[in-house]
């Protein structure tokens, strides 16, 4: 091998120096580039993220709101129903009476209306009795039902005794 001169040996360290400073340079590029698009895009899912979690913090506190308004909304209607109930009450009453003062202030009204409840009644009588007289009936054919068996097991219970005396 041929040796070199000192001027061709510098020349050659500077020329690999210079290469190796071009090759870390490149490699640093490289990875400054790669670490700048890995941030990006954190970044971006960063972003995403916030974006997400904002939407999703709203929609719960519309549910909460409509929750909070449903729950005054269904007191009202309740404490308007306590009112309502009484007052419809008080004026279901006063139309009967009113009902109750217009048939009877009325001579004809009143005798018609009083046939009517007597007839109402006449046949509440006719029902029970009709009822009543089921009762008595049923009532009378069990009992004799059960003498007759009671009969029978009397008569057996004599014969049997006759026949071994």
């Amino acid at each position: 091998m041929a040796t070199q001169t000192t001027t061709a040996r510098q020349a050659a360290g500077q020329k690999a120096a210079a290469t190796r400073k071009h090759n870390a340079a490149k490699q640093s590029a490289t990875r400054t580039k790669a670490s700048a698009t890995q941030t990006t895009k954190a970044a971006r899912s960063t972003a995403r993220s916030a974006r997400s979690t904002g939407k999703q913090a709203t929609r719960t506190a519309e549910r909460r709101a409509d929750a909070a308004t449903s729950g005054l909304e269904a007191l009202a209607r309740q404490a308007e129903r306590a009112v309502l109930i009484p007052l419809g009450a008080a004026l279901e009453a006063r139309d009967a009476v009113l009902g109750t003062v217009r048939t009877y202030s009325d001579p004809r009204t009143a005798r018609r209306e009083l046939d009517r409840l007597e007839l109402r009644g006449e046949r509440a009588v006719r029902r029970n009795r009709r009822s009543l007289g089921h009762q008595i009936k049923e009532t009378r054919r069990d009992v004799e039902g059960r003498t007759e068996a009671l009969r029978s097991d009397a008569d057996a219970a004599v014969d049997q005794i006759r026949r071994l005396v």
